[in-house]
């Protein structure tokens, strides 16, 4: 087959935004192929080509290339003391939906615990017919499921609340991830042991030195909760709750309690720490909203956006990311204009529940300045809010649940900053 045909072949079958943009788009590098007669030049042989690379064991366990080694987390802040910190997933340098196992956010209350898998123990009890301490044996034996699941911390983006927060995506969306979660079925455990039918919550505490604990709703727990020993498809690892985490899928991330050693069944709310002081919304009359579980529908545009610049005007795909607590995203649309005019972006399969779901939208720079934003749509019909909107029902008083609409500013020399309109 010519160049020529695969060329048009591509064009033609493969152009979702149209052979016109994309032969416009590729026309650049195109040319750089031919010579001033227009005839193909043979590719040079790089370095790299003429002498055999390392051995496939070079790295007992796969490491990235060295020419990523800026695709890293970040955290923010500085450590309020020994243990307490929390760490960002560079969103803006990752492709698809998954998060590698490496680059997903942690937040730790009193540091990571090490913790053999041979000595750890779940105890269930409560308000159970057969009271029982299980092992890691045990649950692995049980019947397992794998699924995909975005976790969120419920303080993402709470800077947002009061102007715009960061100039940094990984900073102001960086407590997110999405990966293949397997475990098993917590529905699963709680038959084995026989729930009390008064029994309608659950205390989850973990095994860090911070004693995280949480109440949990048993429909909750009946629903699609799962007891967490492994992560994209490899044992979890030490942060991320190693050898036992809860995972509740759509709801906040401080609820998927990591190092997870005990279950206790109870007929109301424990009113731990996490859900009283912390993790409510405070509201403008003095009131707060309390067990605010779910993190509402969301999107983010990750290209252009500010930990990037743009180097010349001219085709550019937009890129992002929605998700809902709440279900399936439906339609995500996209503002060039700040949002005076929305148009459909194309949302990439797969599209699942409580997962991540990647858009793209095409887009011409003009070189002019200008604002990017996305609004994404569940399949419930909830709308991403603006920031306003959500001021106006909220106030100001909270650092919690901010799902507003995201608004990233392009200026004439190609910096992309923080804004909100």
């Amino acid at each position: 087959m010519s160049v020529r045909r695969s060329r048009r072949d591509f064009l033609r079958g493969g152009a979702r935004y149209g052979s016109a943009v994309l032969g416009a788009a590729l026309a650049p590098a195109l040319a750089e192929a031919a010579d001033a007669a227009g005839q193909a030049r043979p590719l040079e042989v790089a370095p790299w080509s003429k002498t055999p690379g390392e051995p496939a064991l070079w790295h007992a366990y796969g490491q990235p290339s060295p020419f990523e080694k800026n695709v890293v987390r970040r955290s923010r802040a500085a450590v309020p003391f020994a243990g307490a910190n929390s760490s960002m997933t560079p969103l803006q340098d990752l492709h698809g939906i998954i998060t590698p196992t490496g680059l997903v956010f942690e937040r730790h209350h009193a540091g990571i615990p090490l913790i053999d898998p041979a000595q750890h123990r779940l105890a269930v009890h409560g308000l159970v017919q057969r009271p029982t301490l299980f092992t890691m044996d045990d649950l692995v034996r049980l019947p397992s499921v794998s699924r995909i699941h975005f976790l969120e911390c419920s303080g993402n983006t709470g800077r947002e609340w009061k102007g715009p927060g960061t100039a940094s995506l990984q900073f102001s969306h960086g407590l997110l991830s999405c990966c293949e979660w397997t475990g098993v079925p917590l529905a699963v455990v709680l038959e084995e042991v026989g729930i009390d039918p008064e029994g309608s919550w659950i205390l989850a505490e973990g095994a860090d030195a911070a004693g995280m604990t949480r109440s949990i709703p048993v429909s909750k727990a009946l629903d699609d909760a799962l007891l967490v020993y492994a992560q994209n498809g490899e044992r979890l690892r030490p942060e991320h709750g190693y050898p036992l985490r809860l995972l509740l899928p759509g709801f906040e991330g401080n609820m998927s309690v990591k190092w997870l050693r005990r279950l206790k069944v109870g007929r109301q709310p424990f009113m731990t720490r996490e859900e009283t002081s912390k993790y409510t919304d405070s509201l403008p009359d003095g009131t707060a909203r309390q067990f605010t579980f779910q993190m509402e529908t969301k999107s983010v545009i990750t290209f252009p956006a500010p930990d990037h610049r743009l180097k010349e005007r001219g085709f550019y795909e937009i890129s992002g990311l929605a998700w809902s607590g709440r279900g399936r995203i439906q339609r995500v649309d996209v503002s060039i204009d700040g949002g005076r005019n929305w148009s459909e972006a194309h949302l990439q399969e797969p599209v699942l529940s409580r997962a991540l779901t990647r858009f793209r939208f095409p887009w011409r720079w003009d070189g002019g300045p200008t604002v990017l934003q996305s609004r994404a749509l569940d399949e419930h019909g909830y709308v991403q809010p603006t920031g306003a909107q959500l001021v106006s029902a909220r106030g100001l008083e909270s650092g919690y649940h901010f799902n507003g609409i995201q608004s990233w500013k392009v200026a004439a020399d190609g910096v992309i900053t923080n804004v909100q309109v």
